[in-house]
């Protein structure tokens, strides 16, 4: 009989992804000891280099990444921080906090802004507000002008930013707490069947 061709099992690619997280959080995670040797922080580092602040839980992750969140969108500089600070009072996992403040960045920043700038635009509706309307004599004074661009612009992309902040803090602590579960019930589900393997070899 000729040999049969026996198709390569196929592969993992969600377990590829996932290590390959994986590698780039461990590569950019903060250590404790680059905190502690940090000029800005070491008057403080005592607080947030507590061990309990660095341990990887249900409850400190996701809320180390909704901090992270928040942080990032809402403060444009020192992130990391404003994440610091926040996770002590809470006890979130500080490096994830950290780390997760780099979504936004000097390369993805512009892009954020565009999005905060419609995103504010198109809850307050403001285009809709004042389309049309003639400015009065005091709005057409050069003062005038630069306010009503400041109202109608910054004010409204830093409300924008402000969605933002609250809508990924929200859909990261979700989706963090259900990887958190998916996570660590994949690891004792293979557990359990390296278990079951060795009975059935000693069998």
């Amino acid at each position: 009989m000729g040999s049969h061709n026996v198709n390569p099992p196929p592969k993992d690619w969600g377990a590829r992804t996932i290590k390959r997280i994986v590698a780039w959080v461990n590569k950019s995670m903060p250590t404790r000891s680059g905190m502690a040797n940090n000029k800005y922080l070491k008057p403080i580092a005592h607080r947030f280099l507590r061990s309990d602040l660095w341990r990887f839980t249900r409850r400190s992750v996701p809320r180390g990444v909704a901090l992270g969140m928040l942080a990032a969108f809402l403060i444009p500089v020192g992130q990391i921080f404003v994440a610091v600070f926040l996770a002590l009072p809470v006890r979130a996992n500080v490096p994830v906090a950290a780390l997760t403040t780099f979504i936004t960045n000097p390369f993805t920043y512009p892009f954020w802004i565009a999005a905060a700038n419609q995103i504010g635009k198109f809850v307050l509706r403001i285009d809709a507000m004042t389309f049309g309307q003639p400015l009065n004599t005091q709005m057409r004074s050069e003062f005038g002008e630069w306010l009503s661009w400041f109202v109608r612009e910054a004010g409204v992309t830093a409300f924008g930013f402000l969605c933002l902040a609250i809508f990924f803090a929200a859909i990261g602590y979700l989706v963090s707490s259900f990887g958190w579960r998916w996570w660590v019930g994949r690891k004792r589900s293979k557990r359990l069947d390296a278990l079951k393997l060795k009975r059935v070899e000693h069998e």
